[in-house]
């Protein structure tokens, strides 16, 4: 890989665009003082990264684009671009040739492009980085630098070799890694924080979720026993219910048709009493029982007029009456005591022969009156007898007839009567039949009715444990693990276990499973940053451990050479590179590193701790011939140019970098040291590529391409270009 080519428009002196290509081997950039030779340096520096203004010989950033003069006006913007030969693939970019390019504006604003592509100056760092480019090294060498290696300070040193070495990679990546872990523990002191602060709500909130779970538990238990309790309570009232339902429809049935039969007979019944024979067959009664109370009075009229008779008879001689008297007033008391005996009991066949008895006795009586007094008024009495004889034989002849009327009444009454018995008798077995069926029916009722009760207290039951009763129809039914006893016992400690805990705000729930989850974001953040300590921890050792080794590897064979080369520059003494407090320095940085929380965090955005790791540093120790020093000041400015370039070409002959750009760093050279200068450029030259600006002959002469830097009239710079053979 060498540097092929470098545009400039705009920067500083050069105000058109102006292209040098570069030969692989040395080019050499001479000129007048002021003529802009050192702004070719200015921008190769520019584009490898460098942001100090005042490193490129300037103020302010708008110092480096070109300012006008009296006949020229000045640009808006400053853009350079280096162009790589990367056919080797010494950067890793898929690309035979690499374009670093940079444009900056007066506005302030600064733009990187990587092959056309805009890139950030991180990237553009870490790329030359790799690739041993970076501005800290040795790779160039500005003006009046060419005592720098001696000048700088032991960390700075330490860079510079890192750097050609292509050891600051490494350093990067390990102040990176430790800027991280830095932030980390930052990190993890505020995620500690932020727990602290949530851990005792989190606590407050864990004990409301356990009793949350507990009761959830409990619930769960208690459906569980509600569901098996109420469950079988509902189907055996659910099947109770279904049961009564088709003996009620069988009740129902049978009520009706029974109701139907009643109707019939209680038709047939009203059909009876409308009968027409039924309803003459009383009126007859009723007739009958007329006359024959009119006939008992004509019969008692009848006794009335014989007892006249008799009292007449009475008025006979009193010889008739003394002999007779007796016995008539006899026959006559016991006459009237039999009638009116007959008269109450009502009865026909006794009075009819009662009268056949006082005819009897009346007709004794008379004959005894007839044999006693035949001879007394016999014309009166025979004719009265037979008048009442007559009389009487009617009265028999009507009440036979009577008798007969009587017979046939009795007989149509009782044939009725035994009718209408029997369809009153049907209907009253059919009422009771009927009001049998309605208890039954009431019974049934009864039962429906206890069972709702029963049914209605078990709904009010279970709309006070908050549970509708129509969920237990779709209950599986279970086995009876308990007794019913057991069931209530349990359930009533459960639900009074429940109303010990109380109920638990939904948002208590909502604000733990949120704080809930904050906590374990913040734990798994946490353990995160532990493991991305630890992860940067090894790394850090890693690469503190690999730069090391190699360093002090690499640094055994600088020595050899920086020796070697001192001899030669100074024909004799010796030289050495040393570590000062180099292990000490990075055992510091790792322990403070290590400690990590709060003192890290503390310190966060301070450069004490790089400070403390860059003072660790590379020690110069030299012995002149022919004098003696005890401190590298004690040493001439053309000393400290000679001992410079004696560790640059030690550096380079153990790691050969692309290229080096050196700027007038031959000046305070003497014309022997020039030539050994000269020589050995054009020695290193097979593995590295040079761009030297120089006043030196010697070194003029061994370049392979020469350009001469003018300064116009118009006050711009321009180039002229020679290639030598």
């Amino acid at each position: 890989m060498f540097l092929k080519a470098l545009e400039l428009n705009g920067f500083k002196s050069f105000a058109q665009k102006t292209t040098l290509e570069f030969p692989a081997g040395i080019t050499a950039i001479v000129g007048p003082n002021g003529s802009g030779k050192s702004n070719i340096i200015d921008a190769i520096r520019w584009l490898l990264g460098e942001r100090d203004a005042k490193s490129l010989r300037g103020v302010r950033a708008e110092d480096l684009i070109w300012n006008g003069s009296p006949v020229r006006p000045r640009t808006s913007l400053a853009q350079t671009s280096l162009h790589f030969n990367n056919e080797s693939g010494f950067f890793p970019v898929e690309a035979s040739e690499v374009v670093l390019a940079r444009r900056l504006g007066r506005d302030g604003t600064s733009e990187y492009f990587l092959n056309k592509s805009e890139a950030r100056l991180k990237d553009i760092v870490d790329l030359l980085s790799r690739a041993r480019l970076g501005t800290k090294g040795l790779i160039i060498i500005s003006q009046g630098s060419s005592d720098l290696f001696v000048r700088v300070s032991p960390p700075e040193r330490r860079i510079m070799i890192e750097e050609i070495l292509g050891l600051r990679e490494y350093e990067l990546k390990k102040a990176e890694a430790e800027r991280k872990l830095r932030n980390t523990f930052f990190n993890l002191e505020k995620v500690k924080g932020v727990t602290l602060e949530v851990l005792p709500r989190l606590r407050l909130l864990k004990r409301q979720t356990g009793k949350w779970e507990k009761r959830q538990v409990i619930a769960e238990d208690l459906k569980r026993l509600e569901d098996s309790y109420f469950g079988n309570k509902v189907r055996e009232l659910d099947e109770a219910k279904e049961k009564l339902a088709p003996a009620l429809l069988d009740i129902h049935a049978a009520l009706v048709g029974k109701k139907k039969e009643l109707g019939e007979l209680e038709a047939a019944l009203a059909a009876v009493r409308k009968e027409a024979s039924t309803r003459q067959t009383w009126k007859d009664l009723e007739r009958a029982r007329t006359e024959l109370t009119g006939k008992r009075s004509e019969v008692g009229r009848s006794i009335a007029r014989l007892e006249a008779v008799i009292e007449i008879q009475k008025q006979a001689p009193r010889q008739i009456a003394r002999r007779s008297g007796e016995d008539m007033e006899k026959i006559l008391l016991e006459v009237r005591s039999r009638l009116e005996q007959v008269k109450e009991e009502n009865d026909t066949g006794k009075l009819r022969g009662v009268i056949h008895e006082i005819l009897s006795r009346i007709s004794e009586a008379l004959q005894g009156k007839n044999e006693s007094h035949r001879n007394v008024a016999d014309v009166e009495l025979e004719a009265e007898r037979k008048n009442l004889i007559e009389e009487l034989k009617k009265l028999e002849d009507r009440i036979d007839e009577i008798h007969k009327a009587e017979g046939a009444i009795a007989a149509g009454l009782e044939q009725f009567n035994d009718r209408f018995r029997s369809a009153f008798e049907a209907l009253e077995d059919k009422k009771e039949e009927i009001r049998r069926i309605d208890d039954e029916k009431n019974k049934i009722r009864f039962e429906e009715e206890k069972i709702d009760l029963i049914a209605k207290d078990l709904e009010r039951q279970l709309l006070q444990a908050g549970r509708a009763f129509d969920e237990f129809r779709r209950v599986e039914p279970g086995g009876a693990e308990f007794s019913e006893q057991e069931f209530e016992r349990k359930i009533f400690r459960l639900r009074a276990e429940l109303a010990s805990i109380g109920e638990i705000d939904p948002s208590v729930l909502r604000e733990a499973d949120e704080v809930g989850k904050h906590y374990e974001f913040l734990t798994v953040q946490s353990q995160d940053l532990h493991r991305a300590a630890g992860d940067l921890k090894n790394l850090i050792k890693e690469l503190t451990k690999k730069v090391h080794d190699e360093f002090a590897l690499s640094l055994k064979k600088i020595n050899t050479e920086f020796n070697a080369f001192f001899r030669l520059m100074f024909d004799g003494g010796w030289a050495k590179l040393k570590i000062k407090n180099y292990e000490s320095g990075i055992r510091n940085k790792e322990e403070e590193i290590m400690e990590g929380g709060e003192a890290a965090a503390k310190n966060q955005g301070r450069k004490e701790d790089e400070e403390r790791e860059i003072r660790t540093g590379i020690e110069i120790e030299l012995n002149l011939p022919k004098k003696k020093i005890t401190n590298l000041d004690m040493l001439s400015g053309g000393e400290k140019s000679l001992v410079s370039i004696a560790a640059l070409f030690a550096l380079i002959s153990v790691s050969p970098p692309p290229f080096l750009v050196l700027d007038e760093v031959d000046a305070p050279l003497d014309e022997s040291n020039s030539l050994r200068f000269a020589n050995l450029i054009k020695e290193f030259s097979k593995k590295t590529q040079f761009i030297v600006v120089t006043h030196n002959r010697s070194t003029m002469e061994v370049a392979d391409a020469l350009y001469g830097i003018t300064m116009a009239d118009d006050g711009c710079s321009r180039v002229l270009s020679v290639k030598l053979e």
